[in-house]
């Protein structure tokens, strides 16, 4: 896997890293190592005869990271796709992707932001792929998931929870 910059200096410096690349050793790196399905269910409960007309698409993301050892973090991209035609369930999709990022000289405070949109942010092309691949081969016309603005995501959850320290609620 190439390394996926969170930032860098493309024009080198003079200084190196050991990789040979001339990159800043000091400069923020973010890294690919592994991406994979952990898991991936899909229903087709209408097969063959799946009903004519437009489905009705509901579909959910969920995100979680975790610190494993030293600077490696795992970041999980859950999706949840459903789809009826007149409350008939025409098919369920669920897949849990999952990266392994290596993280090095990135603030702490950064580290999250990180996590939770530019490992998402990485790894979701290649888990659309799968959920198209998924349902094409369930016999349905490929779903084609538009992009997810994880930033946006990000910055809602954010907001929430200071809303709910502000309330006093128990933040979860």
């Amino acid at each position: 896997m190439s390394d996926q910059g969170f930032a860098g200096n493309p024009g080198g410096n003079g200084h190196s890293n050991g990789n040979g690349d001339g990159a800043d050793p000091q400069a923020p790196r973010v890294q690919v190592v592994a991406q994979f399905v952990r898991d991936l269910s899909f229903e087709n409960p209408g097969a063959p005869g799946n009903a004519p007309g437009r489905p009705q698409i509901d579909f959910g993301v969920d995100l979680q990271a975790k610190r494993l050892e030293g600077e490696h973090y795992e970041v999980e991209l859950k999706l949840r796709v459903s789809a009826k035609v007149e409350e008939k369930p025409m098919f369920l999709l669920e897949l849990v992707y999952a990266g392994l990022f290596l993280i090095q000289n990135v603030p702490e405070d950064v580290i999250q932001r990180v996590l939770l949109i530019d490992g998402p942010h990485l790894l979701f092309p290649f888990a659309r792929r799968i959920v198209a691949d998924a349902v094409r081969d369930g016999g349905m016309p490929p779903l084609m998931i538009e992009p997810i603005d994880f930033a946006g995501l990000y910055r809602a959850k954010q907001l929430e929870l200071q809303q709910q320290q502000a309330s006093g609620q128990t933040v979860v």
